[in-house]
C-alpha cells in the first residue's frame, strides 16, 4: 500500500541545511495497524507530512497504492488526499459552526456527493464510532473523546486507502485514549491500513508494528504481539 524508497528531506535554515530524513526506506502493506515514534526532531512529523502530501521529499519515491506520488501541484494532491487518504488529528480539527453529522459529511460535499445521499453516509459512520445520538450537537458540546470519534467517522467516510493519525490520544486522558485507540483497533480489522505517528509507549503497543526513528532514519522496525494489546483497554 505505501512503498518509501531512499528517501531524503532538508530545510533551509538561514544560511544553513537542517537534513531532516536522511535515507528513509519504509513499506507497510494493506491492511497494516502501524505506529512511528521518534523523539522530537527525529524526523516523525516530517514523514507523515510527506505520506500525507502535504509536503515532498527531495530525493527517493513514493508510492501509494501503486501510484507515484511526486511532483503534485496542489490541486492534484489535494485531489490525491480525498481519494487516497484520511487524516486524524491531536486537536480534532472540526468546524465548530458545524454539527458533528455536517462535520462528519464535509469530505463528501467536496467530493461532489449529493447532500442526501453525504447525510445518510455520514449517519452511518456516526452509527459506526457510537455518536449517533450526538449528530446534531456542536463540537463545544461534546467530550474530547467523542470529538476525536467524530473526527475519525469524518476520516472514514471518504472511504480512504489509509488512515493518517497524528497523536491521535495526545489530547486525551487514558481511559478514553485506550477507549479511542480500541475504535482504531476494530476499524483496522476490518481491513484498513491505519498508520499513527504517536509519543506514547503504550499506544503504540496497541498497533501490530512499531516504527522507531531517531536522527532522521529508522532504528528500529518490530511487529507486537497483540495478544496483550486489548488488555490496556
Amino acid at each position: 500500500m505505501i512503498e518509501i524508497k531512499d528517501l531524503h528531506k532538508s530545510y533551509k535554515t538561514g544560511s544553513n541545511s537542517l537534513h531532516v530524513l536522511k535515507g528513509i526506506n519504509f513499506n507497510v502493506a494493506e491492511g497494516e495497524l502501524v505506529s512511528i515514534m521518534g523523539s522530537s526532531g527525529s524526523g516523525k512529523s516530517t514523514l507523515l507530512n510527506i505520506l500525507g502530501m502535504l509536503d515532498e521529499a527531495d530525493s527517493g519515491t513514493y508510492k501509494l497504492d501503486g501510484v507515484p506520488i511526486k511532483n503534485l501541484n496542489e490541486k492534484i494532491a489535494a485531489r490525491y488526499r480525498n481519494k487516497f487518504l484520511g487524516f486524524i488529528f491531536q486537536s480534532f480539527n472540526l468546524i465548530n459552526y458545524k454539527t458533528a453529522l455536517d462535520n462528519v459529511a464535509l469530505p463528501l460535499y467536496y467530493q461532489g456527493m449529493k447532500r442526501k445521499e453525504r447525510i445518510e453516509k455520514a449517519m452511518a459512520y456516526l452509527d459506526k464510532v457510537g455518536l449517533t445520538p450526538w449528530a446534531q450537537h456542536l463540537p463545544n458540546e461534546l467530550s474530547g473523546g467523542q470529538k476525536q470519534r467524530v473526527a475519525i467517522a469524518r476520516a472514514l467516510a471518504s472511504d480512504p486507502k489509509v488512515l493518517l493519525a497524528d497523536e491521535p490520544t495526545g489530547a486525551l486522558d487514558t481511559k478514553t485514549s485506550y477507549e479511542v485507540m480500541d475504535l482504531i483497533q476494530k476499524i483496522n480489522e476490518e481491513g484498513r491500513t491505519i498508520l499513527i505517528v504517536t509519543h506514547e509507549h503504550d499506544i503504540a503497543e496497541m498497533t501490530k508494528r512499531i516504527v522507531n526513528l531517531k536522527d532522521g532514519l529508522i532504528i528500529d522496525d518490530k511487529k507486537i504481539d497483540q495478544v496483550k494489546a486489548l488488555q490496556h483497554v
